[in-house]
């Protein structure tokens, strides 16, 4: 259920695009895994997860347990894999008896996930996650032995099936960049291993967006993709989202409440950050940091109105910001104010909100909150 008032401020998601994205990735060669988690990075699961099984998704990823469940009650039957939970989680056990993957890191969550699937009668599916350099998530090096033959044990009494070995790299976004060759390197290294205790499953995965885009090397037999699905760049030294083939997928727009006149020397919004050098009018932009935008964007990020880009001047607060007009506005309440899209009519995207904000494209657009609607528009 979209909650949220459309007159105020809507954000609109162009499926098409996702679509296009996918097919973009998927020139990597192997299937690809759609990543959405955290609501589809602020897309809106309930709408692009079946987008994406149109497209020929034949997986789905997501972080949290409760993301996979979810899934799960909203009609996906599809192969899904959740990566991350805490001891004691007891959706472990609906997860298990819902068909989905899951990533083991350690022994708990090795036993945690046997001991749902004896209880339920089953064999549960998961994936050892090996850490070959992130230092977050998976096993090290000297634990991998021990994890492997653990599950190995468990495959043999029939507990679990390990159908994947995976592993997340740190700096696939910065090109040539040596660590990602060590931790391909170090990846190749577990997979032996595995190999030699008797482990061999059939899915090996270590390429997230950026390095499907391009690290086609490093595909092995899937990969995972999210912010390149919602159009946006991995990293900024990969180039922008249209240097690799991508287009954003989410228009943010709103409608100005106030248009008028100020006069030099006022200053503007909280804690008199701004002081207009000459008159001028400015515009109320109706959404703030409790709808997602970010604070940091205060006199640094500019939004489309009509023909030219507007400033914001002056702190974004929680339920507004304000724009320098010009002191020429022929600008009324309820103009259309584009904050971010695709770029198509010069328009800021995302990323480039991002880059003036000191963050990335991802913390943009999942940021953005129940508040603001989102709208779905597909040729299909």
């Amino acid at each position: 259920m979209l909650s949220g008032d459309p007159t105020r401020a809507v954000a609109t998601v162009d499926l098409d695009s996702i679509g296009a994205n996918f097919t973009r990735v998927g020139e990597v060669g192997v299937p690809v895994m759609a990543v959405v988690k955290a609501d589809a990075y602020g897309h809106g699961v309930d709408r692009v997860a079946p987008w994406l099984r149109h497209v020929g998704a034949q997986w789905l990823g997501v972080a949290l347990p409760t993301e996979a469940l979810a899934l799960r009650a909203s009609g996906d039957r599809g192969r899904v894999l959740a990566w991350l939970w805490s001891p004691g989680d007891r959706s472990i056990i609906d997860c298990v008896a819902a068909d989905i993957d899951l990533s083991v890191s350690d022994g708990w969550s090795l036993a945690e996930v046997v001991d749902a699937a004896r209880s339920l009668g089953r064999r549960a599916r998961i994936h050892l996650k090996v850490d070959t350099g992130l230092a977050r998530n998976g096993a090290v090096h000297g634990a991998w032995p021990a994890l492997v033959e653990a599950a190995k044990a468990a495959q043999d009494m029939g507990h679990v099936e390990v159908v994947g070995i995976w592993s997340h790299l740190g700096s696939a976004d910065v090109p040539d960049d040596p660590r990602t060759d060590t931790q391909a390197a170090a990846f190749t290294a577990s997979l032996d291993e595995a190999d030699a205790i008797g482990v061999q499953p059939y899915l090996r995965h270590l390429a997230a967006s950026a390095a499907a885009l391009s690290r086609p090397d490093l595909a092995f037999d899937l990969v995972r993709s999210g912010i390149a699905l919602y159009g946006l760049t991995p990293g900024e030294q990969m180039g922008s989202a249209a240097d690799l083939g991508l287009r954003p997928a989410m228009t943010l727009r709103a409608r100005l409440a106030l248009v008028k006149p100020i006069a030099a020397g006022t200053w503007v919004s909280y804690g008199g950050s701004w002081q207009v050098p000459t008159d001028t009018m400015v515009g109320l932009v109706p959404v703030g940091y409790g709808d997602g935008i970010p604070r940091s964007a205060s006199n640094r990020v500019e939004v489309q109105i009509a023909d030219r880009r507007c400033p914001i001047i002056g702190r974004v607060a929680m339920d507004q910001f304000v724009v320098d007009l010009g002191p020429d506005a022929r600008d009324h309440a309820g103009d259309e104010v584009r904050c971010f899209g695709a770029g198509d009519l010069t328009e800021p995207t995302a990323d480039e909100w991002a880059e003036r904000t000191d963050t990335i494209g991802y913390e943009i657009v999942t940021r953005l909150g129940p508040r603001i609607p989102r709208r779905y528009r597909s040729g299909d």
